[in-house]
């Protein structure tokens, strides 16, 4: 199964390494929404390990928060991706205002969340000492 270390995104670039003791993939694809948006560039780095790029094409620079899948793939240049590829990453954006009313929100569940935890633990305390 291939495996792929990220080395995170710069300058509009993903970067990583994939091994894969069973050869290079026919190819590997940028996928959103089950779109294809763009293909890897892959370098041969040494046996069965291969530097791989792929650049991010400007629609996904959006507001809010963009998930964005690495995959393999067996199909040809420039058609949808086949069934059976693996996902090799996952690269989540966030950007914009609206990721302040993301992060508010979230914030706020945790909160609730967390005050929920505490009053379950006082009740639990009370009732061990007066037992």
């Amino acid at each position: 199964m291939p495996q792929f270390e990220s080395f995170g995104l710069k300058g509009g670039v993903w970067r990583g390494r994939l091994t894969d003791s069973k050869g290079a993939p026919a190819r590997i694809v940028l996928v959103q929404h089950g779109e294809v948006l763009a293909e890897a560039r892959m370098t041969e780095t040494g046996a069965s390990e291969w530097q791989v790029e792929v650049e991010l094409p400007s629609q996904v620079m959006a507001e809010g928060i963009q998930t964005l899948l690495l995959k393999t793939d067996d199909g040809e240049h420039g058609t949808e991706t086949t069934p059976g590829g693996h996902q090799l990453g996952r690269l989540t954006l966030m950007a914009g205002r609206m990721l302040d009313d993301d992060l508010t929100a979230e914030i706020a569940a945790l909160r609730a969340e967390l005050e929920l935890v505490k009053r379950e633990l006082r009740r639990l305390a009370t009732r061990d000492t007066a037992v």
